[in-house]
């Protein structure tokens, strides 16, 4: 079950709409419980519809869930979910981006102080890569019968059964050994690397760095597998090209490690490295004046709003009940559009928002008092959250649905369930 998990999740994540995943991902057991309420709530009066069987409709409705949780994401991270917090979120500058970006993911309260940070970086974190014997596109020379490895990761082994009947060439068995663990998601990528016409079998994992105590990310053996051994040798998959390390690098003047690209550091800024510095030119990191920090809040929410409104506006052609959404989005930009105007923001006619920076810039340095000034954006934010949690929580209320019968008012029961139809979607073609 948990293998047949993992491949119904992989195909979600990479066929539907692939978003970041951040902290306002988890929730705390309250705010489950209270998602919960909500939908027994809105069931308790709802019809029933038919299923909805059409794929087109079905990607629809998951792509809409998905573009929803990004928009509320967008405006937690400018303090959306709290009143007193939005728009404060601070802003931090890299002085070369292509070594290091850097976001403020500290406290907003007045007065606390944050160090600005020299940042060395020698090395980045790396994955490890098992590069396979290159052979010939030539019949398989392993006798038919059926054959099996262990991969091992962490503290786990998957075994890998496959059989060889003979007829297939090295290349054809390579590229169905790819394809048998890139399906499991196990966190291992494999895929086939060519040189002057051979072909070999690459392995490489997710994860970069190495654990305490670890030499190694993933093992390949066939030494107590439960079926005929032989491969691992006959296509040189236990050969480690390169071994994963640990990312390198020193901040004002402390040499520190990650097993990733990407930490914490003083709880007060996460880091991304992209890239290793020259020699005596460290990267400067520290916030920014709190006018470029209020700019880039209001080019974040924008840019939130956009790719919301966008992303409807994709199913127009196909999902008639599409254009209610774009509809109601517009709305809540227009209510404010005159407010929005003398701000340097206008609306374009699909209904997106354009920003003059110049324009923006100069009202929030001349303005006596920015939260009064820009309040209406904190309406035009929580109205937007509002909606994105709506959709988020019954998406199917903007698919075009046969109803079949309404329930008798009264004496009806719960269906806590009809509006997290969309969750079985992505179970289509697996159970």
């Amino acid at each position: 079950m948990s293998f047949a998990l993992n491949t119904v999740y992989n195909n979600y994540m990479t066929s539907y709409t692939p978003k970041s995943v951040t902290r306002y991902d988890a929730h705390k057991k309250s705010e489950l419980r209270s998602v919960y309420n909500t939908i027994v709530n809105q069931n308790k009066d709802a019809p029933w519809y038919l299923p909805t069987t059409s794929r087109e409709t079905q990607r629809y409705a998951v792509d809409l869930k998905e573009n929803a949780r990004e928009l509320r994401n967008t405006l937690a991270q400018l303090g959306g979910l709290e009143e007193d917090s939005l728009f404060s979120k601070k802003s931090v500058y890299s002085s070369d981006e292509n070594v290091a970006t850097a976001s403020f993911i500290g406290s907003h309260k007045a007065g606390q102080t944050t160090l600005d940070l020299q940042l060395e970086v020698h090395s980045l974190a790396s994955s490890q890569e098992n590069l396979g014997l290159f052979l010939p596109d030539t019949r398989v020379a392993l006798p038919t019968g059926t054959y099996s490895f262990d991969l091992g990761l962490g503290d786990v082994n998957y075994e890998y059964q496959f059989t060889i009947d003979g007829s297939e060439t090295n290349r054809q068995v390579q590229d169905r050994l790819a394809r048998l663990v890139n399906n499991s998601g196990i966190g291992i990528r494999a895929d086939l690397a060519e040189s002057d016409g051979r072909t070999s079998l690459r392995l490489t994992s997710e994860q970069t760095g190495l654990g305490p105590g670890r030499s190694s990310v993933f093992t390949v053996t066939d030494d107590h597998t439960s079926k005929t051994n032989g491969t691992v040798e006959y296509f040189g998959l236990d050969y480690v090209s390169r071994e994963a390390s640990n990312a390198s690098f020193v901040i004002n003047g402390q040499e520190q490690t990650s097993p990733r690209n990407r930490f914490t550091f003083d709880q007060n800024y996460e880091i991304a490295l992209h890239g290793v510095t020259q020699e005596g030119c460290p990267v400067q990191v520290g916030l920014k004046t709190d006018l470029e920090s209020l700019t880039d809040n209001v080019t974040h929410l924008v840019g939130g709003y956009n790719e919301f409104l966008r992303a409807a506006s994709s199913y127009l052609d196909s999902q008639s009940r599409s254009r209610q959404l774009v509809k109601e989005l517009k709305v809540i930009a227009l209510t404010y559009g005159d407010s929005m105007e003398p701000m340097g923001l206008t609306m374009g006619q699909d209904g997106t928002l354009h920003i003059d920076s110049d324009t923006l810039h100069r009202s929030a340095q001349s303005c006596q008092d920015i939260p009064e000034t820009f309040g209406y954006l904190k309406n035009f934010s929580n109205m937007l959250l509002r909606k994105s949690n709506q959709v988020s929580l019954n998406p199917m209320d903007y698919v075009e649905k046969v109803i079949v019968a309404y329930k008798n008012p009264g004496h009806n029961y719960v269906s806590p369930y009809i509006t997290s139809a969309y969750s079985g979607m992505m179970f289509n073609s697996y159970c």
